[in-house]
């Protein structure tokens, strides 16, 4: 095996790939090659590196240099002044948005510091495609623990004390959701099934997670199936998320090859194997019951719980389902303990969670935190504040099943009862930051015309109800809701909470309760004063020149579309507001502040 000096890291994501990670890799590689130095630096393409904002990320180790927004022109300047001469690039390093420094060694990075990798541990670390690198990274010495030292009971008892909650949304035990698919047998074939098709707006947690550690996933559904009595794992995956599907199907020959996967594992005598299912990405899927049918070939529609999966789960027989993060945490549980693992996080949410941090917010990724970590410290440690220095408003957690925190909430330390508590959930971990300039009906009216185009229609309140709350959103909006409507969203929401078939439908009116419980006066502007406090809703807009600040350019009037506005070279111009489209290409050209939005 070679010795190498130095290995450089590159993020090949399915981020940093589409920005070019790959030819920055060929690029380095035939610079070292040229250098003959192919043998003293190992070039390795990883999973993701969580800092997406960023990409295409490149780390080099052993002194953790961390390269930003690298171009594959830069691989020159990496290669001649990095790896031969020992001196650091300093207009590629991270540049810290508040001291404005670059940072030499990733581990002064604010983006990191607070974080805890658990699920994440090799993304960004290793070459997904090479099992060695997982096997070198303690590597299915949980499953050969499981197999030589421990009975399923003792699987399960272990799950139980960690005190796993599954990552998936619902926040359920795992070693409860695993004692109760061992007790069932219906039939000689029972069924682990990972969920593999996160479909909230902004979430890719899993996804990552498939594209940077595949192994991870696999050995946790072999350790599941020996927990349960499964010989048969299905991993229910989106047909849009390519590379994770091409890195698993590697993995998963790659571990039958070794014996890893197949008959008789470790000569245990246990055997599991695991395939593929595709989905065509539907939200509703995230639903097991609705996982499930799509999985049979029907359509991918929830059923009415009991029966559970684990007395009825795919065609008929014991299944039990968890998602892609859940089953990463589970070999670190086995390899260090119960005990380790549960002591992290709060009293009844163990571990850490991953969020997929986005909005408006300076360091946009993937974080992995321990549960308890404050909203304040994932926004503004971690996340590096709002942008361009404007007033944090809201962040939705949860998706579109989930609700706003806002400032009240920064320091409620963020765990699953918490944040239900706070009027939202932890879902699946999507946390979409915004700002003061974000109206908080158009935001309620994006996540229900999302639900609208996701429900699977099957239960009247689902699939009518949330579209009659779409209407009355899109109604207020446009400077045409009463204070009639405002009582009629709330009844309404609370009828579908109470008679939707599915958690869908079940929570599809949390961004309308949750904006209307915190921001009831925003509501009420639109209604009452015909006014968007934000600026952001079109039609209650209007766009008019400051005269004391107008100078006559006619850049404005050159602009519109409509000829909305009039005046003469260096005099103030007026826009008709019977004529103007609100379309805002005034307000962009105008280089002197002269018009306003109101």
């Amino acid at each position: 095996m070679a010795n190498y000096k130095m290995h450089v890291l590159i993020c090949g994501g399915t981020g940093c790939l589409s920005s070019g990670s790959k030819a920055i890799a060929d690029n380095i590689k035939s610079l070292l090659k040229e250098n003959n130095m192919e043998n003293d630096v190992q070039v390795l393409m990883t999973g993701c590196f969580g800092f997406c904002e960023k990409g295409p990320i490149v780390k080099i180790l052993p002194d953790n240099t961390f390269y930003t927004e690298v171009k594959p022109g830069d691989a020159k300047l990496i290669v001649e002044e990095h790896l031969i001469k020992g001196r650091k690039v300093d207009s590629l390093l991270y540049k810290d948005p508040m001291t404005k420094k670059h940072i030499s060694d990733s581990k002064h990075m604010d983006f990191y510091k607070k974080q805890m990798r658990i699920a994440l541990r090799n993304c960004g670390f290793i070459d997904p495609d090479k099992i060695e690198e997982y096997i070198a990274r303690e590597g299915y010495q949980a499953l050969g623990k499981v197999l030589s030292e421990m009975t399923p009971k003792d699987v399960i008892a272990e799950m139980k004390e960690s005190g796993l909650r599954g990552r998936g949304g619902g926040g359920f035990p795992t070693g409860l959701k695993w004692e109760f698919a061992s007790k069932y047998n219906i039939g000689e074939q029972k069924y682990v099934v990972c969920n593999a098709d996160e479909g909230d707006p902004g979430a890719f947690m899993d996804r990552s997670i498939l594209e940077g550690d595949p192994h991870s996933v696999i050995e946790a559904m072999s350790i599941c199936g020996y927990s349960i009595g499964a010989t048969k794992g299905l991993v229910y995956i989106r047909a849009e998320y390519p590379l994770a599907i091409e890195r698993l199907q590697n993995a998963i020959s790659s571990a039958r090859e070794m014996g890893l996967l197949g008959k008789d594992i470790m000569g245990s005598g246990f055997d599991f194997d695991i395939e593929l299912k595709y989905g065509a990405g539907a939200f509703v899927c995230g639903e097991e019951t609705a996982l499930i049918h799509s999985m049979e070939g029907e359509r991918g529609e929830p059923t009415t719980k009991p029966p559970f999966p684990a007395e009825s789960g795919y065609w008929g027989k014991t299944t039990n389902v968890n998602n892609v993060e859940t089953f990463a945490n589970i070999p670190v549980i086995i390899n260090k303990g119960a005990n380790w693992f549960n002591k992290i996080g709060t009293e009844k949410s163990k571990g850490t969670k991953v969020f997929a941090l986005a909005g408006k917010i300076n360091n946009v990724g993937l974080i992995e935190v321990p549960m308890g970590t404050t909203l304040r410290e994932v926004i503004f440690d971690i996340g590096g504040g709002i942008k361009n220095g404007k007033k944090f408003k809201s962040a939705q957690t949860g998706g579109p099943s989930g609700g706003c925190l806002t400032e009240k909430d920064l320091d409620v330390p963020i765990d699953f009862d918490n944040l239900v508590a706070a009027g939202s959930m932890m879902g699946s971990g999507g946390m979409i930051v915004m700002d003061e300039d974000d109206c908080m009906v158009s935001i309620a009216k994006f996540y229900l015309d999302f639900t609208v185009d996701e429900s699977c229609g099957k239960c009247t309140p689902c699939r009518v109800g949330t579209k009659r709350l779409y209407e009355m959103l899109d109604k207020i909006t446009k400077g045409q809701g009463t204070m009639d409507d405002l009582k009629k969203l709330k009844m309404l929401s609370g009828v579908i909470k109470d008679t939707a078939l599915c958690g869908l439908g079940q929570t599809a009116p949390n961004p309308v309760l949750s904006t209307l419980d915190n921001f009831w006066d925003e509501y009420v502007a639109h209604v009452v004063d015909k006014r968007c406090p934000a600026g952001q809703c079109t039609a209650l807009l209007q766009y008019v020149i400051d005269p004391g600040k107008c100078i006559g350019c006619t850049a404005c009037a050159r602009v519109c579309p409509v000829g909305a506005i009039s005046g003469k070279v260096k005099t103030a111009h007026v826009i008709d507001q019977e004529k103007c489209i609100k379309c805002g290409a005034c307000y962009d050209a105008c280089k002197f502040g002269a018009i306003e939005k109101k």
